[in-house]
């Protein structure tokens, strides 16, 4: 009995890294996840059974480990899947010393729904992801394309995070991004390597920054898409007053008028929707610089404001996309004249300011992002970024970010058919990819035509409001489209929250279906979708929901249905 406790006790001291190791293991509060590390590679277990990735060059050569905490805080949003979140995991500092007298350190934390870890010193680090399945975005510096499964790969090609991998056969994913990024880096990406399954995880440039947070969020597809791990690694809340911060949806006028933003009666025809809806903004877009027949900003804002809806306001960010782009541009870019722009636009009532067109993941692009979101907090201004670099966690240590695109949203529809037979498919992938990591603008619910077709029912575009989460929910259909509808739907929209309480998946698989909830107060909101060219039945399990029926959703179809109190309230469905 003494041998066995002292052997016990022997490992004891091995799994809390009191000493130098040659293997070191770290495991989640739950203890659903492992962290297995030695001088070669860091080793992720799932569940004491799945082998989820390794990851190579981070750990090298001799290391010594620090004694784990435990990282335990609570934090609140005003943004996002869910109101109050924990940030909750075990945590242990290495450092490695190489054999020509350097050294790195690694910071790792396992949590119960996945891991993250930074360094610093060691730029590249490969991960070897043990997948049956992925769902890969080609990175472009707007982050807008789709997410194939298994797409064509060859060494060196880049994709853009987050990127989606299915470990077991629909038991156990794994979802990578990163979080937590601060001035004086760059992003980081994927590259596929030689070996199949190989990649490497690089900066955008070869500035040696700072490293930002890796984050793997491992588990069931719940696990995943219920996750809070990006922001749970970002900085704590930057901003004192929060009290002007005022989420909500919002009527834009460019998906169906180009060029609506110059002129001044198409804008009042977007604020008398907004009124009329009992929305509380409008999106002035590009270009009201060169507003027609005499006609100004100042006078469509003063429009707005007298029908009582607030306007936001959009800016080239002039760093991206200049040649030949929309105006007004040069204005945000030096900080004196940035200061006097947003403290004229505080003084005129304008409630924020969308930026548009940046120049991808390098550190003076990720540096002016948040310049932006400091200036703009200074002058109570809410800040929606387009043309932009993915969520990184930025919206809980600048509450006044309400929103990203960074998404190939239905603002497509305006520009090539691409999305008209892909549309189904790649909106049922988003819920477990893009729409994980945060508020993700893709200007959800456009029952008509922009400059190309979409095939989606009225039920799947609504339901879509619902399934994709974002501090400024644009409708950007024409206003006759919103306004022509049954009174029930009108009602809908009117009150639709931007912001939620909970959510929670309650079935789905990408590109095939996804069916979510989400809560808001005592209310619950259900919405579903179907990805697939033929008709699905689901069967839906949820015990949030006993008087939830099975629901049989039509090809590319959409239902929504709301709950408070276990009572059905309504469901709208092809």
């Amino acid at each position: 009995m003494r041998r066995l406790l002292f052997a016990a006790f022997c490992c004891m001291l091995c799994t809390i890294g009191m000493r130098s190791s040659e293997t070191f293991t770290l495991q989640s509060p739950n203890k659903s996840l492992t962290v297995v590390i030695d001088g070669e590679s860091v080793r992720v277990v799932y569940d004491g059974a799945v082998s989820v990735m390794e990851l190579r060059d981070l750990v090298t050569g001799s290391f010594k480990s620090g004694k784990p905490r435990a990282v335990r805080t609570r934090y609140d949003m005003l943004t996002g899947k869910r109101s109050h979140c924990e940030n909750r995991a075990n945590e242990v500092t290495l450092v490695c010393r190489h054999g020509d007298g350097g050294k790195h350190t690694v910071v790792i934390r396992a949590y119960d729904d996945g891991i993250a870890f930074r360094t610093s010193g060691a730029d590249v680090t490969k991960v070897k992801v043990n997948c049956v399945n992925k769902w890969l975005m080609r990175y472009n510096d707007a982050y807008e394309d789709f997410f194939p499964i298994n797409p064509e790969e060859s060494a060196g090609r880049r994709w853009g995070f987050p990127s989606l991998f299915e470990i077991k056969d629909r038991q156990v994913f794994m979802l990578m991004s990163e979080g937590g990024i601060e001035k004086g880096s760059s992003g980081c990406s994927l590259y596929s390597e030689d070996e199949k399954n190989l990649f490497s995880i690089r900066h955008d440039a070869d500035e040696n920054p700072m490293s930002a947070w890796r984050v793997a969020m491992i588990g069931t597809l719940s696990d995943v898409v219920e996750s809070t791990l990006i922001t749970d690694v970002s900085p704590s809340c930057r901003v004192k007053d929060t009290s002007w911060i005022k989420p909500g949806v919002v009527s834009w006028v460019y998906w169906a008028y180009n060029h609506g933003s110059n002129d001044y009666n198409i804008i009042k025809m977007y604020v008398d929707m907004a009124r009329d809806l009992r929305l509380p903004y409008v999106l002035i877009d590009a270009e009201w610089d060169q507003m027609k027949d005499g006609k100004t900003m100042e006078d469509a804002v003063r429009y707005a404001l007298s029908q009582g809806v607030r306007p936001l306001i959009w800016y080239n960010s002039s760093v991206g996309w200049v040649n030949g782009a929309p105006t007004p541009k040069y204005r945000l870019n030096k900080p004196e004249d940035r200061e006097k722009e947003f403290a004229y636009l505080d003084s005129l009532g304008v409630a924020g300011v969308k930026v548009d067109f940046f120049a991808g993941d390098i550190q003076s692009t990720i540096d002016y992002h948040i310049d932006l979101m400091e200036c703009a907090a200074r002058h109570h201004l809410l800040i929606n970024f387009h043309g932009a670099t993915i969520p990184r966690g930025w919206q809980r240590t600048y509450p006044n970010l309400m929103t990203t695109e960074a998404v190939y949203g239905a603002e497509w529809y305006n520009n090539l058919p691409v999305l008209t037979k892909k549309a189904a498919c790649h909106n049922a992938t988003l819920p477990f990819t893009r729409g994980v990591i945060g508020s993700m603008d893709y200007t959800p619910c456009t029952f008509t035509d922009s400059q190309h077709p979409h095939i989606t029912t009225d039920g799947h575009e609504l339901a879509l409001t619902v399934l994709y989460e974002s501090g400024l929910l644009h409708l950007a259909d024409r206003p006759s489209s919103y306004l022509s509808q049954p009174q029930h739907i009108k009602d809908f929209l009117s009150t639709l929250p931007s912001t939620w309480d909970d959510t929670r998946l309650v079935s789905g698989y990408p590109g095939e279906s996804v069916v979510m909830a989400r809560r808001k107060g005592d209310t619950w909101y259900v919405a579903g979708i179907n990805g697939k060219d033929e008709p699905q039945e689901l069967t839906l399990k949820c015990d949030l929901f006993p008087t939830l029926q099975p629901v049989g959703v039509k090809a590319r179809g959409g239902f929504v249905a709301t709950f408070s109190d276990n009572v059905f309230r309504f469901v709208i469905q092809d």
